[in-house]
């Protein structure tokens, strides 16, 4: 039989009544992942920041105070100035980081903007300079890849470049139907006009349309027309003239100078790109205003990154690691990344600059299947011979050498091909079927020799022992942090907009999970608190003890140690 009791007791609760004074260092506790923060903060070196400030006036808030209060918010997956600012009122932990402090949300944004913005590369170098110093990266190996984040744009807002080409061709024989029928109402008037001359060049721009109107317009206002009705129409075809012909040619050539050389962008971020996002429920994809962003990893820490206009890999690998040289004086020993970035002129890249290369090409997995090795018909599976620079085919046909020939792709890369074909008419053979199906009678194919070659190096690279365990690795580096940072963190859309803002708000993001993800190990991660803590970072040492490298982390009262991955 069930208890019955007399009556309920609750905690005491009085809204009237309080403890005063109300000390928020007394509701945080001393392992709180926000005292580790800004002791980890205040070891950065900020001079950068401050030399932002010009001085005079009234005071400002101290740069420190306000980037620490970004990144923590960052931590805490909020990204606008609002709601950060809303949280140094009402979030106990913020006011405890800003000392109590209120900034409102125009200062935050314009610290945000204006100081950060230009210094955001060195504020990252000095985060990935501490994991350097702590033994948590050495930039052995160098995790790259990349994901599509939508911009602050509308989505309905896009300007193609086929299309801006088709409008401005059309526009042009618009212009030339024009000009011929102002010359031809001209000549029926006697030439009322004068000798107009306003044929203009093929490739001509607005500011000679706009000359040509214009001295069209200064004659029709001296003319004597016989006929009314043909001098109203020259004075409607010079108004289409100025007020949409010109205008809409400015247009054009605007949105070329702002494509330069990309397929699309948006009105209301010119910077942005249209991609794919796969955010369908089929992960298909969505064209969306975005930035590839493309990262760095090695130990799951951030220590490069780069903005990119252009949704594919493969044209991003020299502009990143340029960009990670330059922010953090840092060049990869070994970069591993999947077969979106698998090409020539990676390889050769790579390789010219010493840097070892784990990334597959697009058919590396099928060469590796029992079908494809078996496949008499794979052109690299025929008997070559070196003499004669020839292939036999499975009837037993020699394919020779026929010329050479040259490719150079839309960043001036140059590229080698051999082409071969066979020396009889493959129309008899038995195997034409399967192994021609081509409209020649020869079969014909091309060989990128110095590709091969890049290709065979990556190839043992990739197939060794050490190769299979440093790419396996890629699978719980940087997909982890991309896994992280949009799905946990909820960063899936820029705030701000224009190469520098987006920028600026992914520098803030990857500082803030390295510093998030440095603090979670200090805390108790892999670490073990000796005492309570107090103070500052004291030093920290670098051990190595049966072929295991260490980090000792000694801070005030502080004492940790961390097994150093690969």
């Amino acid at each position: 039989m069930a208890r019955k009791h007399d009556k309920v007791v609750f905690k005491n609760y009085n809204p009237n009544q309080y403890l005063m004074p109300i000390d928020p260092e007394a509701f945080i506790p001393q392992n709180h992942l926000v005292r580790t923060i800004d002791k980890i903060i205040d070891k950065l070196d900020i001079s950068s920041l401050i030399e932002k400030y010009k001085g005079g006036g009234i005071s400002s808030y101290h740069p420190l105070m306000l980037l620490k209060v970004l990144i923590y918010a960052y931590i805490q997956g909020i990204y606008s100035s609002r709601k950060i600012a809303r949280a140094l009122q009402e979030n106990i932990t913020f006011m405890w980081l800003a000392k109590y402090q209120t900034p409102d949300f125009r200062t935050i944004n314009r610290f945000r903007k204006e100081i950060l913005g230009d210094t955001i590369e060195d504020v990252f170098a000095e985060v990935v300079e501490l994991l350097v110093e702590l033994g948590y990266v050495n930039f052995e190996y160098y995790y790259l890849d990349g994901t599509k984040i939508e911009a602050n744009a509308n989505k309905y807002t896009f300007v193609w470049a086929k299309s801006t080409r088709t409008f401005k061709k059309k526009l042009r024989e618009k212009v030339k139907n024009i000009l011929e029928e102002i010359e031809r109402i001209n000549e029926e008037e006697d030439k009322a006009l004068g000798d107009l001359d306003v044929k203009l060049e093929t490739d001509y721009d607005s500011k000679q349309l706009e000359e040509s109107v214009e001295k069209i317009n200064r004659k029709l206002e001296e003319a004597e027309f016989k006929s009314k009705r043909k001098e109203k129409r020259v004075k409607k075809l010079v108004k289409v003239l100025k007020n949409d012909c010109v205008f809409r040619l400015k247009k054009y050539e605007n949105y070329e100078q702002i494509l330069n050389g990309r397929n699309s962008f948006s009105k209301t971020d010119n910077d942005a790109t249209f991609m794919r996002m796969k955010e369908d429920h089929m992960k298909n994809g969505m064209l969306k205003p975005g930035y590839n962003v493309q990262i760095g990893t090695q130990n799951r820490f951030v220590i490069g990154f780069s903005i990119h206009q252009s949704p594919t890999d493969t044209v991003c690998l020299k502009e990143h690691l340029e960009a990670v040289k330059k922010m953090t004086g840092f060049t990869p020993k070994n970069v591993i990344a999947d077969s979106g970035y698998g090409s020539e002129e990676n390889y050769l890249h790579l390789k010219e600059c010493g840097i070892n290369s784990y990334i597959k090409y697009n058919t590396f997995d099928l060469e590796q299947t029992r079908r494809f090795k078996k496949d008499i018909f794979n052109v690299k599976n025929w008997e070559y011979i070196v003499e004669e620079d020839a292939y036999v085919c499975p009837a037993g046909k020699k394919v020779k050498y026929l010329y050479p020939k040259i490719s150079v792709n839309e960043r001036g890369f140059v590229s080698y091909e051999k082409v071969y074909q066979c020396e009889e008419i493959c129309n008899g053979c038995e195997h034409r079927e399967k192994c021609y199906k081509g409209r020649r009678w020869k079969k014909r194919f091309s060989v990128r020799p110095r590709l091969e070659k890049l290709k065979e190096e990556v190839r043992q690279r990739l197939l060794s022992e050490e190769g299979k365990e440093i790419y396996e690795k890629r699978k719980i580096e940087v997909e982890t942090v991309f896994g992280i940072i949009k799905n946990n963190k909820g960063f899936r859309r820029f705030l701000l907009r224009g190469l520098k803002g987006v920028k600026l708000e992914w520098g803030l993001v990857c500082i803030a999970y390295n510093i998030e993800r440095l603090a979670k190990i200090i805390i108790g991660g892999w670490g073990k608190i000796v005492t309570q803590p107090s103070c500052c970072l004291l030093h920290s040492s670098i051990l190595t003890f049966n072929g295991i490298k260490s980090s000792i982390l000694v801070i005030k009262n502080y004492c940790f140690w961390t097994a150093s991955c690969m």
